[in-house]
């Protein structure tokens, strides 16, 4: 999954880019287009690992996408690598002419001969068409699945879900759970398809370069008990409709990604399609339940382990265990 960071120049994004993926890239990102992989913080990984002492502990991860200042001449080629992510960070507003020149061919179609399919997409673009007219995003915009499938070749960047990342000065650091109600933001909290977390920059930079100690240390000088970027990579996973999921041995103890609602047998495919494919039975336990008893035996003993078919909707924090033929 990718999220994209977008924003004027000298705001700030490419050395978030920088604090998030640990990568070595010149904070002045200029017109440079970076990539790089941020851990998902999960502290109950390191809690299952204790009850197996594997030899590999491995975080689900997020991929973040850094354009660079979106200046006036590079913009359709920022643009245009905005089309494969599946989130933005940050906002731009894009009326994009795609619907207009579409409509118009659609008509020509129409006009040869009625087809439900062409009929059903022009209804839908019109639809589109007159939610961005009043300068309204698409994510705001209610589809059936219907609906939707007709026009999902578009990559409409505004029906993308947005991430606004409030970067405060040092002064506020100690109260970002307040920030966004004190700069009057509150109002985007409750859009659909929306999410909105202050952070420190300079804060969390210096953070970055601290050993965990120091780090703890300097956070409860400021009152908080968590970096705000973990925060930040816990609502680009909620923004996205993604959940974790655990497997959990000697070899390995592991977290997983899925779409929220996702079924054991697609679960399953996370890990490899043999599984998917395979599929007989998981084994479930929630993790809390068998950090508790102290182990899957103990778990069992308590009855705190089940059996679930394929059509078993994954909870977050599931700890799965597959039976397959494969």
């Amino acid at each position: 999954m990718q999220t994209g960071i977008i924003g004027l120049p000298q705001v700030g994004k490419t050395t978030l880019f920088r604090i998030l993926t640990k990568a070595q890239v010149d904070a002045k990102g200029g017109q440079t287009t970076h990539v790089g992989v941020a851990r998902v913080p999960e502290p109950r990984l390191l809690e299952l690992a204790k009850l197996y002492n594997p030899k590999k502990i491995t975080y689900a991860t997020v991929q973040y996408v850094d354009l660079g200042g979106m200046q006036k001449e590079r913009v359709r080629d920022s643009l245009a690598s905005l089309r494969e992510v599946d989130a933005i960070m940050h906002v731009i507003r894009v009326f994009d002419d795609q619907i207009t020149r579409r409509l118009e061919r659609l008509d020509k179609d129409l006009k040869k001969k009625s087809d439900p399919l062409l009929v059903l997409e022009k209804n839908v673009l019109e639809k589109c068409k007159t939610h961005l007219e009043v300068e309204k995003p698409l994510r705001e915009l209610e589809l059936t699945a219907e609906e939707k499938k007709p026009i999902g070749g578009f990559l409409f960047l505004s029906a993308r879900p947005v991430l606004y990342v409030l970067n405060v000065g040092d002064d506020e650091a100690d109260k970002l759970d307040t920030a966004v109600e004190r700069h009057k933001l509150s109002a985007l909290q409750g859009r659909p398809n929306a999410a909105v977390v202050a952070v420190c920059g300079r804060l969390e930079a210096e953070l970055a370069e601290m050993d965990e100690s120091e780090a703890a240390e300097l956070l409860a000088s400021y009152g908080l008990k968590e970096p705000g970027l973990n925060r930040l990579i816990r609502a680009t996973y909620d923004l996205m409709g993604l959940i974790q999921f655990f497997t959990a041995g000697e070899p390995e103890v592991r977290a997983w990604t899925i779409r929220k609602g996702s079924t054991a047998q697609k679960a399953a495919g996370a890990i490899h399609s043999d599984i998917e494919k395979g599929f007989i039975r998981a084994e479930v336990v929630k993790w809390s339940d068998l950090l508790a008893a102290g182990g899957i035996a103990a778990a069992k003993e308590k009855a705190q382990v089940r059996l679930e078919g394929k059509e078993y909707i994954v909870q977050e924090g599931d700890v799965l265990l597959f039976r397959h033929s494969g």
